[in-house]
């Protein structure tokens, strides 16, 4: 079986405005938009921040919050 991925997430880098969720891989990738990680995404539900539904999805995967 392989093992899972368990990046980091972050809701605003250096630099980056507004309130949306970002994602890598590893400490040395730069921060993406979750919206490039297609295998990731859970849809969002109106009234809520960008990517929160799979904020929590990854939390529960044990993704570390930066």
């Amino acid at each position: 079986m392989r093992e899972s991925i368990r990046g980091e997430m972050t809701w605003k880098p250096d630099g980056v405005m507004g309130r949306t969720l970002y994602l890598r891989l590893s400490p040395h990738d730069r921060w993406r938009s979750y919206k490039e990680f297609p295998q990731y995404v859970i849809p969002d539900s109106p009234g809520n921040s960008q990517g929160y539904k799979t904020f929590v999805s990854l939390l529960r995967q044990q993704w570390k919050v930066v």
